[in-house]
Parts: structure tokens; C-alpha cells; sequence
């Protein structure tokens, strides 16, 4: 059995750029701390000239003749290139795809438990690749995998979009689905026909019965003025009395809006079933004449029937007495 590694013994990562000691080369092209070129020197002299002003020689080209070499500071230099590596790492973005598998044929409840995996990937800033796996006879009908993909793409039109449309791969179809973007505006919703509108409403209406307003509800346009109109019209109540004084008849604006609002009602009912014609009152019909009474016929008498004389049953024959078997005598021991 291997004996496990309890330390990495690989070689540290070495840098390989050239500095200072490092260059081996006979001479360099140098360029200064502020990016002038200064021009062809030798190594040794290079050196010196990044020595005087405190900076390093740093080999930025070496495979161009001469190479090329930098005066600058390394450890600076190192620090600023971490920051950047750093920074860019920063604003990269990591997607990663998660994939979720469906038969045609699925129930209900387990379309809503992978549907609810899709949302929750899908909130996780996560792509999400949906395949549907056909098998035997079913790749007959590849309608039916498209038609369920787009079903979950329409109830998940508010968390993600579709970037891949549904496409078939032999015995699987898959469509891909992407996170929506955090500046972008969310997907308008389809607006109702007016047709449909007047429907509900109507369906609504049937099954809430009829309407109840409040203090604060405001009432349509056209009962308002109706209401108004009917108002101007009437006289006012007058007032009633009461045990403790004299309570105003009018209408308080609850009872007004009301009102109002049962008279439009029926004003749209008598408007919408046309006035029946009035039924011709039905002629009288002559009294039967009385039908004269029957004459009565006299009963005949019916005459007494003969009573027939009792037949007389004969005696029964008297059976002989049966004759008594004699004792058997008693066996002597």
C-alpha cells in the first residue's frame, strides 16, 4: 500500500524574469524609469545606470536583438501587476451550467419539484439546460418535448430567458435558459383583450352578486351623472321626529351611491331584455246548458234462494280393539 504525501514536494514556482545579475547577455537596449529610450549599452554599464538611481534592471524582451530592458522598480512593479490580475478577476464573471432532465411523459407533481431546481438555479445567477429524454416509440413524437420546454420557459418568463431555442440531438431535446440581467427591465406582461376584460368582468360580476360600494368607493362616470341627475330631480324628504329631536331624511352618501348604483342596474336589464308584447285577453267561453237528470228505474225484487238440505255425514266403523301381546316370561338364571 502507497504510503499517502502529507507534503507537496513539488518546486516552488520560480519567476523567471531576468534581473539585475540575471542578464547574461553581452548588451542591452535600455529604457529609462520615465519610458525614454536611452539606448544600447552594455550590461555592465546598465546596471551601474539603474544602480545610481536606486531601481532595478528588469529584462522586459528578451527575444529581441538586443533584448530589451526596463529601469524600474520590481517589487512596485510586481504589486501593480497582482492588483491588476486581481481587479480583473474581479469583474469576471462565473457561470456555471447546471442541467435538469425530463420525460415526456411526466406527472404534475414531479414537473413542479424540476421546475422549482430550474428557479432556484436560475436565482442563483446559474444557466440552466433542460433535456427531455425520449425513449422507444416516443421519438415519434418530438411535438410533445417541444411543447412542454415552452410551457417552462412561459412560467419562467419573469427569472430567466430562453438562449437556446428547443432542439432535438438524436433521442434528447434540450433548450437552455440563462439568468436575466440585473439592469435589465422586466418582461411586460401580456395585456387582455377587451373582449376578455368584459368577460371576467361579466363572470366576476355573476359570481360576487351584486356590487357593495363604500364611503370612499367612486362610482362610474355615467351613474354619477345618472345619480345626479335622478337627485336634482326628486323633492326632498321631509323630516322625521324622533325621541331625541329631529333626524334630517336625506340620504347619507353611502345609501346615495347605492341607490344610484341599483337604478343603473336595472335601467342596463330593462335596456338589454326587450318589452314582451301584451297576451289578447282570452274570449269568455258560453256556459254548458245543465244536462237533465236521469229517471230513475224501479229496483225488481230478487227472489229467496231455496236452501238446500245439509248432507248427512254416515259414523265412522268402530276398529276392533287390538289383543294385548303376553308377557314374555322372565329367564331363570
Amino acid at each position: 500500500m502507497p504510503v499517502p504525501r502529507r507534503f507537496d514536494r513539488s518546486l516552488p514556482e520560480r519567476d523567471t524574469t531576468r534581473i539585475n545579475e540575471r542578464i547574461r547577455v553581452p548588451e542591452v537596449r535600455v529604457i529609462g524609469p520615465d519610458g525614454d529610450q536611452v539606448g544600447i549599452m552594455k550590461t555592465v554599464d546598465a546596471l551601474r545606470y539603474a544602480q545610481e538611481r536606486d531601481l532595478d534592471l528588469v529584462e522586459v524582451a528578451p527575444e529581441s536583438k538586443p533584448p530589451v530592458c526596463r529601469i524600474l522598480d520590481y517589487s512596485k512593479y510586481k504589486y501593480e501587476q497582482a492588483q491588476r490580475a486581481k481587479a480583473a478577476r474581479k469583474h469576471q464573471q462565473q457561470i456555471t451550467i447546471r442541467e435538469i432532465k425530463l420525460r415526456p411523459k411526466i406527472a404534475q407533481h414531479d414537473y413542479d419539484t424540476k421546475k422549482g431546481h430550474v428557479e432556484r438555479f436560475l436565482k442563483a445567477r446559474d444557466k440552466v439546460k433542460v433535456t427531455i429524454m425520449f425513449r422507444g416509440r416516443e421519438v415519434a413524437h418530438p411535438e410533445r418535448g417541444e411543447i412542454l420546454l415552452n410551457r417552462l420557459a412561459e412560467e419562467l418568463v419573469e427569472l430567466g430567458t430562453v438562449e437556446q431555442r428547443p432542439t432535438q440531438d438524436g433521442r434528447n431535446m434540450t433548450m437552455m435558459l440563462g439568468p436575466l440581467r440585473a439592469d435589465a427591465p422586466p418582461p411586460p406582461k401580456p395585456r387582455p383583450s377587451a373582449e376578455d376584460e368584459a368577460a371576467a368582468a361579466e363572470a366576476a360580476r355573476q359570481a360576487t352578486g351584486p356590487v357593495r360600494l363604500r364611503e370612499h368607493d367612486e362610482l362610474p362616470e355615467e351613474v354619477a351623472k345618472e345619480s345626479t341627475r335622478e337627485i336634482a330631480v326628486k323633492p326632498a324628504p321631509a323630516a322625521e321626529a324622533t325621541d331625541g329631536g329631529v333626524q334630517s331624511a336625506q340620504p347619507s352618501g353611502r345609501a346615495a351611491k347605492l341607490a344610484a348604483l341599483r337604478a343603473a342596474r336595472a335601467k342596463e336589464r330593462e335596456a338589454a331584455e326587450p318589452a314582451a308584447a301584451p297576451e289578447p285577453a282570452a274570449a269568455p267561453k258560453p256556459a254548458a246548458a245543465p244536462k237533465p237528470a236521469a229517471a230513475r228505474k224501479p229496483a225488481a225484487p230478487k227472489p229467496a234462494a231455496a236452501k238446500k238440505p245439509a248432507a248427512k255425514k254416515p259414523a265412522a266403523a268402530k276398529k276392533p280393539a287390538a289383543k294385548r301381546k303376553p308377557k314374555a316370561a322372565a329367564k331363570v338364571k
